[in-house]
């Protein structure tokens, strides 16, 4: 998957979604899109768990800055 922002990736799963709940689609494409939405929610999953771990490490890092004072 290309580079893309989290805002960007979730846009695009959310009109996955959509497109599957209209069930207009043929079931090779129904597929395709449902293989296509696991890529993107797993791309996501993976954007907020980078970013809670560097909230977490910028929360570690004030709390040592504070101790040092």
């Amino acid at each position: 998957m290309k580079k893309m922002t989290f805002e960007d990736a979730l846009q695009q799963l959310q009109q996955t979604v959509e497109q599957l709940e209209r069930g207009e689609v043929t079931l090779e494409e129904s597929l395709k899109l449902y293989e296509k939405g696991t890529k993107l929610s797993a791309y996501c999953d993976d954007c907020l768990k980078k970013a809670h771990q560097k909230i977490m490490e910028l929360g570690e890092n004030e709390n040592e800055d504070t101790a040092a004072e």
